[in-house]
């Protein structure tokens, strides 16, 4: 369980350094703040479509709020994305 947690880690960071309560970041992707909670906490698992509006919203990238890379700056995206 302990792995789960590192891996949301970031989200979690990301609302906090922005000051944001777990109602406004769940209310901007249309989701429960309940699932919101869980999602930080590593209970469940982020769907792809909520992973995408969190890097959007947050200005980062998929990876690095994966834990996949330490580089927060998002990638170049495709025209029209």
């Amino acid at each position: 369980m302990r792995y789960e947690i590192l891996k949301y880690e970031r989200i979690r960071n990301f609302r906090v350094d922005k000051d944001l309560s777990q109602i406004t970041v769940a209310n901007e992707l249309n989701i429960a703040q309940n699932t919101l909670s869980q999602y930080e906490l590593g209970i469940n698992n982020i769907p792809n479509e909520i992973l995408i509006k969190l890097a959007l919203f947050y200005e980062t990238s998929t990876d690095y709020l994966l834990n996949l890379t330490d580089n927060p700056k998002p990638y170049k995206r495709k025209s029209g994305a």
